[in-house]
């Protein structure tokens, strides 16, 4: 019986694949040749998660990979309708990010608190001004989106004294559902977003949604960059509408030079690595391997994607 084709849309570094040495036939594509190499696949790794070119390839002639593993934890960059609408398999990395991300946010959520960014900055002036901070315990905290990701979050915010009201697409046991999230967002002081981009929530964090949220808010986006109008957060932040903002995420990855958002006032721009730590690829890897040694037997996949909502469904023990 001849190997499985793996065929992998790659990057540098590229991941580690030694274990599966005589039981998969690797090759490896970038974005121009995956087409062509598509029909000859029956696995697909994008390790190139930031890629596009399976969306854009994936409506061509021939057969299709049987099984899809995106190196990330959303897939909007590879759903097509096409691919929905197939029997292909997808999944995702889930189990990856979730801890880094949170720490992250936390991280963020005390940075802001404590006025950290205005002290750097103070320091750099060699400035002495005494001001006062605020507390973490006791804030309010709504985060947006209930899977893994935004329940992490969750539990760390909660271990601070941090009071969460968790927002899913629809209300469940201790989840809020989204029609409740303007009138929690209006009473909160951190509204963070951990949710997946879908049609549903493309745009959401617009104008409207800043002008609920208390002028001594903060927003932070973790999930995905073409959830927040950008134009709007400007704006909301040059008007004082909220206090302060950080993006991880944005609409255009990398963040042009001559993007406006590098000089708002009280707005924190990191490049998409919040869930980055040291060994994230080799855990990326290892991960995929695992994977791979399941599908090879036959048995059920973890972190499979329900194709037309666009991510993993979380199960609650109550369902």
């Amino acid at each position: 019986m001849s190997e499985p084709t793996l065929l992998v849309l790659d990057t540098h570094p590229s991941p580690r694949l030694g274990r599966l040495t005589g039981r998969a036939a690797v090759r490896y594509t970038d974005e121009a040749g995956l087409a062509a190499q598509l029909p000859e696949a029956d696995v697909l790794l994008v390790w190139d998660f930031t890629s596009d070119a399976v969306r854009a390839a994936w409506p061509g002639d021939g057969p299709r990979p049987a099984w899809v593993h995106t190196a990330s934890a959303g897939v909007d960059r590879l759903l097509c309708p096409e691919l929905a609408a197939s029997d292909t398999v997808v999944t995702n990395a889930r189990g990856i990010f979730e801890r880094p991300i949170a720490e992250y946010v936390t991280g963020l959520v005390l940075a802001f608190a404590k006025d950290l960014p205005s002290t750097l900055e103070l320091q750099h002036r060699r400035l002495w001004r005494h001001r006062e901070s605020a507390q973490v315990a006791g804030s309010r905290a709504v985060v947006v989106g209930a899977g893994p990701i935004g329940r992490e979050i969750t539990r760390l915010l909660i271990a601070l004294g941090v009071q969460v009201a968790l927002v899913g697409r629809r209300a469940r046991r201790t989840i809020h559902g989204v029609a409740e999230l303007d009138r929690l967002a209006s009473m909160a002081d951190w509204v963070i977003c951990a949710a997946p981009l879908t049609e549903s929530t493309r745009g959401m964090f617009d104008a409207r949604f800043f002008g609920l949220m208390q002028p001594s808010a903060r927003f932070i986006n973790v999930g995905r960059g073409p959830m927040v109008v950008e134009d709007d957060l400007v704006a909301a932040l040059r008007k004082r509408w909220i206090a302060g903002a950080a993006l991880d995420v944005f609409e255009q990855e990398p963040l042009g030079p001559l993007s406006p958002l590098w000089d708002v006032p009280d707005l924190i721009v990191s490049p998409h690595m919040s869930g980055d730590t040291a060994g994230w690829r080799d855990r990326l890897g290892e991960q995929f391997v695992e994977m791979y040694e399941l599908w090879s037997a036959g048995e059920p996949l973890p972190n499979v994607v329900d194709k037309q909502r666009g991510y993993v469904p979380v199960r609650d023990r109550s369902e």
